[in-house]
């Protein structure tokens, strides 16, 4: 149950650290949202942001979860820093850059999708703003 509760907590301390994020974005502080943005990697996950944009887009659920044990709550914080992470990218005008972050982060919600017994009207949202946006950044 502790560690539930833990994920929860960092689940919802984690919406607040992104939308200070998407506000650093938004403003053009690219290079102060990149800061964020790689602490909040390390803070959430404990592993650099360097490890999880060097994993494959289909070995994500397989390579976290089998060999470092992540649970779900931790995907979930991972899909919304690949989420960022495309909005960064995209601001930045990186746009085949953030398409692969953006892919990333659908990936893992579609997995969680899937493994949840719980329906997310959030979720569903946040599926098909990723979904649009990729369709955006492959025509470009």
């Amino acid at each position: 149950m502790y560690q539930k509760d833990f994920i929860l907590r960092m689940i919802e301390m984690m919406g607040d650290l992104i939308a200070a994020l998407m506000g650093r974005i938004r403003k053009g502080e690219f290079p102060k949202a990149t800061e964020m943005l790689d602490n909040l990697y390390h803070d959430l996950l404990k592993e650099d942001a360097a490890f999880f944009r060097a994993i494959p887009q289909d070995q994500l659920t397989v390579k976290l979860i089998q060999e470092h044990h992540y649970t779900n709550g931790h995907l979930q914080i991972l899909a919304e820093l690949f989420y960022a992470e495309a909005e960064l990218r995209y601001a930045q005008g990186m746009k085949t850059v953030s398409a692969e972050f953006y892919a990333k982060s659908l990936h893992l919600l579609e997995f969680l999708n899937t493994a949840s017994r719980t329906f997310s009207i959030e979720q569903q949202d946040r599926m098909k703003a990723i979904q649009s946006r990729l369709l955006e950044v492959q025509t470009l």
